[in-house]
């Protein structure tokens, strides 16, 4: 090994003394109508490939632009004009269409003959992985940018060419591997996710709770006997957020007050871009200010996407809540947590998102909607045998998912082991 952790007959070279070419793209009038030539663009480099649905279109057809832009098979493109999370992003070109032309904002990369594309661009995936664009990069407001002359003088690893193609081979094998890993933890995730509706369906048609409800008593989608559907407005106080005036939010305070980022299903996300307030009017914390089992609902999103509709329940003082939420305050004749629960169903939600209104981007769904939204109500003490049923068995999905997400997260780092690796020469034996 040298001193660079690599074998001895290993070099290590500057990018710009690995290629026959770096070079920007052709900067030209896209058509709208997609007829003409299909032209890279930024957006055209999608999952590491170059997605082709992505691709715009150009009338420029002469010999001579052609020979100067298009793409020839083993091109890398890199993406040295964008914000930090997608800087550095790279995709080779394997002949998908006969001609593509390189655009603007994207670097083309052609190698010399001794150097694999493929093995080139896994060096540029983990450099990405360690942040090393970011380092390099000009920052602007909205992104960052690297100029060519410090791409050519980054240093890459690079051994013979047939190692170079062995080790490709390699982490090809390696990664097929870990994807079909990964692919079988995203299929259990996806099969907890339907468990876990399945599981507030079943508490809601009574096959939780009372143990001496007779079996045959219990029909799918049927509420259980006794039961009842009641508006929420008959057994709980319902108030709309405050509209405070941001420019007197603080970064510390007495008073958090909850915005729309805050909330997530099930979940209130204390530190998400947290905005507090020390002096806050009696009238206002009679109408905002939370109390304890208080549950709050987020009432606006993108219309038709039900991305909002989450409630969470009110576990500490001090919170304020912002408009666009509302707050459902429970009597005693109803549990908070056996309302929560029922929220997460697709019975609750398909009322709720029933009633959602606005323009094509936004949807809201209004207080009156909210209140008279139907509920399911039983006695207090089914309510209470129904809520510690489902925690406990959510408490071992939550522990399930906790895992898988745990596994997810380890398969990602043993992808960046496995390209280290790669380029220290530890991935195959050679011999020196």
């Amino acid at each position: 090994m040298t001193e660079n952790n690599i074998p001895k007959h290993w070099q290590v070279l500057k990018l710009g003394d690995l290629c026959d070419k770096i070079s920007n793209g052709a900067n030209v009038k896209q058509d709208d109508e997609n007829t003409g030539l299909p032209i890279s663009r930024i957006e055209t480099i999608w999952n590491e490939t170059i997605d082709l649905r992505r691709v715009k279109y150009i009338k420029e057809s002469s010999s001579e632009f052609i020979e100067k832009y298009a793409l020839k098979r083993g091109d890398i493109l890199f993406s040295h004009i964008n914000s930090d999370l997608h800087l550095g992003k790279t995709a080779i070109y394997k002949n998908q269409v006969e001609i593509l032309i390189h655009g603007i904002n994207l670097l083309l990369i052609r190698l010399k003959e001794t150097v694999s594309s493929e093995f080139l661009n896994y060096q540029f995936k983990l450099k990405r992985s360690r942040g090393e664009f970011i380092s390099i990069a000009q920052k602007s407001v909205n992104q960052s940018s690297i100029n060519q002359s410090k791409l050519k003088n980054l240093e890459f690893i690079i051994p013979p060419l047939l190692e170079q193609q062995a080790i490709v081979s390699k982490i090809e094998e390696l990664f097929s591997e870990l994807d079909n890993g990964k692919q079988q933890l995203q299929t259990a995730q996806q099969q907890l996710k339907v468990y876990r509706q399945s599981l507030l369906k079943w508490a809601f048609e009574g096959r939780f709770g009372y143990a001496q409800r007779p079996p045959n008593s219990v029909k799918d989608g049927k509420l259980p006997e006794g039961w009842k559907m009641i508006q929420i407005k008959d057994v709980a106080e319902t108030f709309g957020g405050y509209a405070f005036k941001s420019g007197e939010f603080l970064k510390e305070g007495k008073y958090q007050v909850l915005r729309m980022g805050n909330v997530r299903p099930g979940l209130i996300r204390y530190n998400e871009s947290p905005v507090f307030l020390n002096q806050v009017d009696e009238s206002v914390l009679c109408r905002a200010l939370l109390q304890i089992n208080d549950i709050i609902i987020t009432q606006t999103g993108t219309r038709k996407k039900r991305d909002y509709g989450f409630t969470a329940l009110i576990k500490k003082e001090n919170l304020l809540l912002n408009q666009r939420i509302a707050t459902f305050r429970f009597n005693n004749m109803y549990l908070p947590k056996f309302f929560l629960y029922y929220s997460w169903t697709d019975l609750f939600k398909d009322q709720f998102f029933a009633n959602e209104t606005g323009n094509v981007g936004q949807g809201n769904v209004g207080m009156k909607a909210v209140t008279e939204t139907l509920i399911p109500y039983c006695t207090l003490t089914e309510q209470q045998q129904i809520v510690d049923e489902l925690e406990s068995k959510l408490t071992v999905c939550d522990k399930i998912e906790e895992t898988l997400s745990q596994s997810l997260l380890q398969a990602e780092t043993l992808r960046q082991s496995i390209l280290k690796k790669a380029f220290e020469g530890k991935l195959l034996e050679f011999r020196n």
